[in-house]
């Protein structure tokens, strides 16, 4: 483990995070979000945090914390129990195409085109739009997933990679405000995700686009993410029962220009692995203490 003296990332408590970050301005402000199915059991309970503009936070936890969720909560298409998501100064309140979403489902209509299902949600996004000036935005960010030869072919012509690089460019060609990713890339194999990991990342650095994403891919985490929010299950320890929430925010210190294949190379790396892990493995429940802040950003 870390110590003050020794370089590593910096890692915040649950206490700290609620009080450090209500203070954020950030661009994407969660304030005291709960979510309860079952009256006086809460999924998790006091999630606060802030995303500043051009930040990429990953969110990492087991099955059941409550992941999908507050990424449901961020896009509008569920509300909390209690708690506020403010946005560039306005409060989420419902869908809105200031944020593009991207399942792990490709949610692509099968009866359209890679071209129509893009310029479908360009024409909701600029209605005043010519055809040739939808066509030409269209075109230029299916080039950007390297889709151009896939350009008029239906979904059922495409492979499973394919089919998330349509939804990732439909994404970014709404021009987003925020991206939000629950798990786009988990149904791909590995060489596949990979590649469309390298592709996101381009775009993100050269779009400066915040993001927010859901991963079980630690790895994937520390590849993408600035920040990684560890989150923890709700439990019961004798009668008395624990909402799950956010644990620990953990500082991702290696550059940002770290490529898939050298980031095991990077001082720092292996460390920065062990505690995401060891903290998944021993610590993601609630009623655990967490480590105490570690690293020079605690």
């Amino acid at each position: 483990m870390w110590s003050e003296r020794e370089p590593g990332p910096g890692v915040v408590p649950a206490a700290r995070v609620a009080q450090k970050e209500a203070a954020m301005p950030g661009f994407l402000k969660v304030d005291g979000l709960s979510k309860s199915f079952i009256a006086g059991k809460p999924v998790f309970a006091d999630v606060t945090f802030a995303i500043d503009r051009g930040e990429f936070v990953c969110i990492i936890g087991h099955s059941g914390c409550g992941k999908t969720t507050i990424l449901n909560v961020l896009a509008g298409l569920d509300r909390a129990t209690t708690g506020t998501v403010i946005m560039d100064g306005r409060e989420v309140a419902g869908p809105g195409l200031e944020r593009g979403v991207v399942f792990q489902g490709h949610a692509l209509m099968p009866w359209l085109s890679v071209r129509q299902n893009i310029a479908f949600a360009v024409e909701s996004r600029w209605p005043d739009w010519k055809p040739a000036q939808v066509n030409a935005h269209v075109e230029k960010f299916v080039a950007m997933v390297g889709l151009t030869a896939a350009l008029d072919k239906k979904p059922a012509q495409l492979s499973g990679g394919m089919k998330q690089r349509v939804g990732i460019a439909r994404a970014f060609a709404i021009q987003p405000k925020m991206l939000l990713l629950d798990e786009p890339f988990g149904a791909l194999d590995a060489l596949t995700r990979g590649t469309i990991q390298d592709e996101l990342m381009g775009i993100v650095r050269s779009t400066r686009q915040t993001v927010f994403m859901i991963t079980h891919d630690v790895d994937e985490a520390i590849l993408l993410a600035d920040r990684v929010l560890l989150m923890s299950n709700g439990a019961e320890h004798d009668g008395t029962y624990s909402p799950g929430g956010i644990a620990e925010v953990v500082i991702n210190p290696l550059p940002r220009e770290r490529t898939r294949s050298g980031l095991h190379h990077l001082p720092g790396y292996y460390d920065l692995r062990n505690h995401i892990v060891d903290f998944l493995v021993s610590r993601a429940h609630a009623g655990h203490q967490p480590s105490p802040p570690q690293g020079a950003n605690a």
